[in-house]
């Protein structure tokens, strides 16, 4: 989703494993929020959510959260690429293509996404959600490139370890309410009218994201020349054990690092330790990001070195993300095309009333075992596609393929 071509080096195979691995889970999430059919409540009232405690199953929760580790690894990763490419260019050249990159993924979301996502050719709904937030990060990165690495490295502790004290009400209370401010940190599946027909849905806010691809430049360092792989592993599996423990620490004591505390359920003690592990990903809270970062780096320390049929099958994937990304949207929207079709609705319900994807009635979809058939059936007919760019990517030279 958002590698950055290293032209000429050797690409780090770890890095596109893993890229590759969180990309394929994403996609079960994209399938479960257009198959995964509405859960009826007693009364006829829809359960709101599958992370919500009063409602979900254990299966349908886990079915989302795992998907939570994408992004944050996503653009942790898209962080440790500009570092990468920095052992390539020069400063201004590296500013010059983040920038120039940046604006082109705000394009990308408001457009060939947000079109994926609705199918609606009058683009009613424009979606701002994980490619602008890294755009507009990337572009932040171009602009800080320049300065030392220290400034750089404190600039991604304060946002990611301190952006938390924004959730309290007396920071908050004078900085909340507006388009500008749900951009930058406050937004929630925020909604705003563009005109009296056009509005736009900002998913993600930047800041949060913004310092974790800070910090995953500097991640970068990891990866130079200069460091082994045994004591990069060892360093790896270190950093990540210590991020988990200092979830656990902050999660238990209940105070700073997600705005919704834990609590005893009173369903039972499994949907407890449900409630301990739900963090909050709008905006991602510090826990959510220990949490997440913090697993995503223990698999990285066991992928060093790892090359099968297994690994290899993922990092075709993490190879050419961007092409991943935007073509598993409009295959997934397709096939809920065919099944809306064969499924009997007419086209008077293609525009459904309460939702911004067209051919999603409200009563579409199959139970969660369906959604993860059709899911596998996604990633399994996306391979051969992405295997044979990524071998146009690997035999050519053009400028373009830097930007997909």
């Amino acid at each position: 989703m958002a590698e950055i071509t290293l032209p000429g080096r050797t690409r780090i195979n770890s890095i596109d494993i893993l890229r590759g691995l969180v990309m394929v889970i994403m996609a079960l999430d994209h399938v479960r929020d257009f198959f995964h059919k509405v859960v009826l409540l007693g009364g006829g009232q829809a359960a709101t959510g599958p992370t919500d405690l009063d409602t979900t199953t254990p299966a349908l929760f886990f079915t989302r959260w795992i998907t939570h580790f994408c992004a944050p690894v996503f653009v942790f990763l898209a962080g440790t690429s500009a570092w990468l490419m920095s052992s390539r260019r020069t400063k201004g050249e590296l500013s010059s293509f983040l920038v120039k990159r940046g604006l082109w993924l705000v394009v990308v979301e408001a457009v060939i996404i947000t079109f994926g996502w609705t199918y609606n050719p009058f683009f009613n709904v424009i979606i701002l959600q994980v490619i602008w937030a890294i755009g507009v990060s990337m572009i932040i990165l171009g602009l800080l490139v320049r300065l030392p690495f220290n400034v750089i490295f404190i600039i991604g502790l304060v946002i990611v370890f301190g952006h938390n004290l924004l959730d309290y009400p007396g920071i908050n209370k004078n900085l909340k309410g507006g388009l500008l401010s749900d951009l930058l940190y406050f937004s929630n599946f925020s909604v705003y009218p563009l005109d009296s027909k056009h509005i736009i849905f900002i998913v993600y806010s930047f800041i949060p994201w913004t310092g974790v691809m800070l910090l995953g430049y500097c991640f970068g360092k990891f990866f130079t020349s200069f460091t082994e792989s045994s004591t990069r592993r060892k360093s790896l599996l270190r950093l990540g054990f210590f991020l988990l423990l200092l979830f656990i620490v902050l999660r238990f004591i209940n105070g700073y690092g997600d705005p919704v505390q834990w609590s005893q359920q009173p369903r039972g003690s499994v949907f407890t330790f449900l409630s301990f592990i739900n963090v909050n990903k709008y905006p991602p809270s510090l826990d959510f990001l220990c949490l997440t970062i913090g697993v995503g780096m223990i698999v990285l320390s066991f992928l060093e070195g790892v090359q099968n049929k297994f690994t290899g099958f993922f990092r075709i994937y993490g190879r050419v993300p961007m092409f991943y990304y935007i073509l598993h949207f409009y295959l997934i929207h397709l096939l809920v095309v065919i099944v809306f079709f064969f499924s009997g609705y007419s086209t008077s319900e293609i525009r459904p009333q309460y939702t911004p994807f067209f051919f999603r009635p409200s009563d579409f979809g199959f139970p969660l075992w369906g959604v993860y058939i059709v899911w596998i059936v996604v990633v399994l007919l996306l391979y051969p596609l992405c295997k044979k760019y990524d071998r146009y990517k690997s035999t050519h030279k053009k400028w373009w393929l830097s930007y997909i």
